[in-house]
């Protein structure tokens, strides 16, 4: 079968592990998207380390869970956000102001939402984690 999105099965495989109460997490394929995703939840604490494993195809991601990740998701279609609707998505996704991060694409790259929000910069919302 076609896989539609790859940020997708990966976010929902992550989540599946984490529910299960698993240590470790095989993801394929990988893609720079899914790498960019696990860094920025990683600097915020919510994965720890994780590896690739290049075999010659698409690679494999071996990642180390933390248990802290309560959820993760994908938005699909990736709706284009200014920087003055970010509050909008804010209070749709997230439990709460405190707590969790939206990820977008902006054209300074791939940033959450309070670093879009100081850049004053818009882009394509990718997905969000809590």
């Amino acid at each position: 079968m076609v896989r539609m999105s790859v940020l997708a099965d990966c976010l929902k495989t992550i989540s599946n592990a984490e529910k299960r109460g698993r240590r470790q997490v095989l993801i394929r394929p990988s893609s720079k998207v899914i790498v960019k995703f696990l860094l920025k939840m990683q600097e915020h604490g919510y994965i720890g380390e994780f590896e690739i494993v290049d075999d010659h195809r698409a690679s494999k991601i071996v990642i180390d869970l933390t248990g802290r990740l309560n959820k993760c998701g994908v938005i699909s279609p990736r709706f284009d956000v200014l920087h003055d609707e970010i509050e909008k998505w804010v209070v749709n996704l997230l439990p709460s102001r405190q707590f969790g991060h939206i990820l977008i694409s902006t054209t300074y790259g791939i940033m959450t939402h309070e670093e879009a929000r100081r850049k004053k910069t818009g882009g394509k919302i990718l997905g969000f984690f809590y």
